[in-house]
């Protein structure tokens, strides 16, 4: 006869865990409400033309911030359990987060809050900024990941290339070219990656696509002479 309560105690285990899982869902259902709200607010700048842009990204730094706390509150619980085994509850909106907090650096928001004025914040800027540590190998506890880091910044690059097409429709003829400027930067250093993850390497592969659309866009700004005489 096998002893039931062997089965009893790998119940209490299952329960546990289940507890667990449904706290760490509820901080993350907030964490994604939160984040669209932020995402519907950055959106605005495909409308907004670029020297009015203040007012929109002020109203996301404090979403953003808003959802750091609840990053914070995801770390507390998250760090009482095992890293790989639960976070693919929050990687998505983790790396939404990051998506958001470098579009709005690099459109000018984030400045009391990003490390000195660059537009462009390294994976160790953003943990700074999340209080979060990033890519750790030799401790079981929540952080930042390399891999969610570089899909957010793949996020970022087509989100730039929609807006240098609506900056061209706002009168914008600078932007395209600062923007192609920055996303070839962006390529470049993702051709240095020897990408092993599936999923990243193939997201990876948009980045050229993203930057012909731009040089599109800029050409045609050209052959119309439109191209501003100091950019």
């Amino acid at each position: 006869m096998i002893d039931k309560s062997i089965f009893e105690h790998l119940q209490t285990k299952i329960d546990e865990e289940g507890a667990v899982r449904d706290e760490l869902h509820e901080i993350v259902q907030t964490l994604a409400r939160k984040g669209r709200a932020t995402q519907a607010t950055l959106s605005r700048a495909h409308s907004t033309p670029s020297d009015q842009l203040k007012p929109v990204l002020d109203e996301a730094t404090k979403e953003i911030l808003g959802q750091k706390e609840e990053v914070l509150r995801l770390k507390a619980v998250a760090d009482k359990h095992p890293f790989y085994k639960y976070n693919g509850l929050w990687t998505r909106e983790l790396q939404n987060l990051v998506f958001s907090i470098e579009l709005c650096a690099w459109l000018g928001g984030l400045e009391d809050h990003k490390s000195g004025t660059a537009q462009f914040m390294t994976i160790e800027e953003v943990g700074k900024f999340l209080e979060i540590p990033v890519n750790l190998k030799e401790q079981d506890a929540f952080h930042l990941t390399i891999e969610e880091y570089l899909l957010a910044l793949i996020s970022m690059v087509e989100e730039l290339a929609r807006l240098a097409v609506n900056s061209v429709t706002l009168g914008d003829y600078a932007r395209p070219l600062q923007i192609g400027n920055f996303i070839k930067d962006l390529f470049a250093g993702f051709q240095l990656l020897n990408l092993k993850n599936d999923i990243l390497r193939k997201r990876s592969d948009s980045i050229k696509y993203s930057v012909k659309k731009v040089e599109d866009v800029v050409y045609d700004l050209s052959l119309r002479n439109l191209v501003p005489k100091n950019a």
